[in-house]
Order: C-alpha cells, then sequence, then structure tokens
C-alpha cells in the first residue's frame, strides 16, 4: 500500500474561531485578545488559502469544500479527525469528543469526492461509540503506516484503546500503543492526538520521544519505527509547541515528495533537522499563526488524505 498522495480534501473555514468545547484537554488552544471572530475567521480564510495556493503549485491535487454557516462548526477546518479514505475504498467515519464537532461529518462532502472521480465502496462507521462516551478522532489519534500495517496511537481522551484496536482489526493493521504526554503549568497531561508529537513518512519519522514518559513504551516505539527502516529524527517539546510534529508527506508534480508544515514549524528546527528531512522531501511551508493559535492544529490537521480508487 501506498504511504502518501497527491489528493487533499480541505475543508474551507466560515466561521472559524477558538472552540471553548475542545480547549478542555486541547492544551494549544488560545484566545487572541482584541480580535472580533469576523477578524478572526477572515485571518484564517486567508491563510487557508494561501496554504492551498502553495499546495496546488507543486502540483498537488487539492480539493476544497466550504464549510457552511448552519450547523455551527469551528473547527471544520480540521477534517482529517471525522474521516479516512483507504485505497480499498473505504471511508471511515469517526467518533468525536466535542459534540459541535460531530456536525462536521457530512454526506455531501463525500458525494462531492464521488463527483470528483472518486469511488467510495463502503463506509466504515465508529460514530455510534460517541453514545457511550469513547472517542477515536481520525488521523489525529491513528497515526498510520500504511506500507507497513502498522498504526500508532497516544491514549488520550480523545483516543480510546479498544475503540483503537477495533480499528485495526477491521483495517488489518498491528497496533502500536502508548501514552503522550505535555508539561502543562508544571504538570504531565495527555497529549490528545498522537499527530502533534509524530509524523510517518515513507522513508523517515518525526517523533517527540521525550513525550512518552514510559521507557519501556518509548524504546518499543522506536523499535518499531527502526525495524521498518525509518530515519528517526527526534524533535523536542518546545519544537511540538510549535506544532513540528504536525507535518504530513504528500507527493506534488512528477511524483515529487514533499513535507508540509507550517511556518512556526519550520522556524522551530535546527538546521540539522532540517538537512536530515530535506534527505527525504521537499519543505514546504506556509503561514498559519491564527488557525494553530485559536484551533490548536496545525497543517497536518488541515488536511484528510484520498487514498480512494478512481472510478
Amino acid at each position: 500500500m501506498k504511504q502518501t498522495t497527491n489528493s487533499i480534501l480541505m475543508i474551507r473555514p466560515v466561521a472559524f474561531r477558538m472552540n471553548e468545547q475542545t480547549a478542555v484537554n486541547n492544551y494549544y488552544q488560545k484566545v487572541i485578545d482584541g480580535l472580533l471572530p469576523a477578524t478572526v475567521n477572515a485571518k484564517a480564510q486567508q491563510e487557508f488559502d494561501d496554504f492551498v495556493i502553495k499546495l496546488r503549485a507543486v502540483g498537488v491535487k487539492v480539493i476544497v469544500v466550504n464549510d457552511t454557516l448552519n450547523p455551527d462548526t469551528p473547527d471544520s477546518i480540521f477534517p482529517n479527525n471525522w474521516v479516512s479514505f483507504h485505497e480499498n475504498g473505504d471511508a471511515a467515519m469517526y467518533p468525536m469528543f466535542a459534540e459541535n464537532r460531530r456536525a462536521e461529518r457530512r454526506e455531501e462532502i463525500l458525494d462531492q469526492l464521488e463527483e470528483e472521480g472518486f469511488r467510495i465502496e463502503n463506509i466504515v462507521d465508529y460514530t455510534s461509540a460517541e453514545e457511550d462516551g469513547y472517542f477515536l478522532e481520525g488521523t489525529g489519534s491513528l497515526l498510520l503506516d500504511r506500507a507497513n500495517q502498522k498504526a500508532y496511537c497516544a491514549l488520550s481522551p480523545r483516543a480510546d484503546e479498544e475503540l483503537f484496536i477495533e480499528f485495526c482489526e477491521d483495517f488489518d493493521y498491528a497496533p502500536v500503543i502508548f501514552e503522550a504526554f505535555q508539561t502543562v503549568n508544571g504538570e504531565r497531561k495527555l497529549i490528545y492526538h498522537t499527530n502533534v508529537m509524530m509524523c510517518l513518512g515513507e522513508t523517515f519519522a518525526v517523533i517527540c520521544s521525550e513525550c512518552i514518559d514510559d521507557k519501556k513504551e518509548r524504546k518499543m516505539v522506536l523499535d518499531n519505527l527502526k525495524e521498518d527502516g525509518k530515519e528517526v529524527i527526534l524533535i523536542t517539546e518546545a519544537q511540538v509547541n510549535n506544532f513540528a510534529g504536525n507535518m504530513l508527506e504528500v507527493r506534488g508534480a512528477d511524483n515529487a515528495r514533499y513535507l508540509i508544515m507550517s511556518a512556526a514549524a519550520h522556524h522551530s528546527l535546527t538546521d540539522k533537522q532540517i538537512a536530515q528531512l530535506e534527505k527525504h522531501a521537499i519543505i514546504l511551508s506556509s503561514s498559519l499563526d491564527t488557525i494553530e493559535a485559536c484551533g490548536g492544529g496545525s497543517a497536518r490537521c488541515m488536511m484528510a488524505e484520498i487514498f480512494l480508487p478512481l472510478a
């Protein structure tokens, strides 16, 4: 199976703001003082549009769907949490922690992908777990090594272990389970999404191993990456706070490999780390300051990879 794709789904926001329902366990979100909601949304839209232009300029196929004002979905810009698309034609739908994020799951978005020439054979629906208070937020919670059939998951209030194992059984992935922490006001708290502290490329992995406090778990995760032949590039917790873990490798024109990240993530990397990454892919970064501050997510969260077969 392919690890990277050149086709991406992105949702253009219409009422982006800090989502009070997700801020309870996403410690990266901030209120930007003195900015009216309309200004925050306008800034987010500008960042979104600039980002899409950069992706398309290098040959990435970006399907943009506009969000709707009703229902109120302040985090719709992060579609990778509610849906994932697979080479066998499956689309998986995921249970979301925040009630106002559940309305992001829109059937017409799947219809639009089919209009764009993709084939959806089957919908694997995990959303009923919401009724029992269990969540698994798509490729925010799951890091899929599609080529090696492994799935990495940092457990959290948004990533339930049993649900993760169920996903792995359904999609034939070997589960790699651990806990990842960040320091918040002097306390170690669970990181809400795996894709904040880790990125899997075809031939490399970016990871903040110091977030994995349990030494056995840390060794187990690193051993898995190394045995699959990936160059492991370590980042620090300070770099995680600048979204340096929230990257995605995609394919552009002539099948070139691009590593997509925010400007803040790019600026936080050392020269040595940049040199390591550039052996594997061309770095492409874009300013996402407003989206990162209010949304607590970055470049990777904004892109839902499309691996579906073509009709």
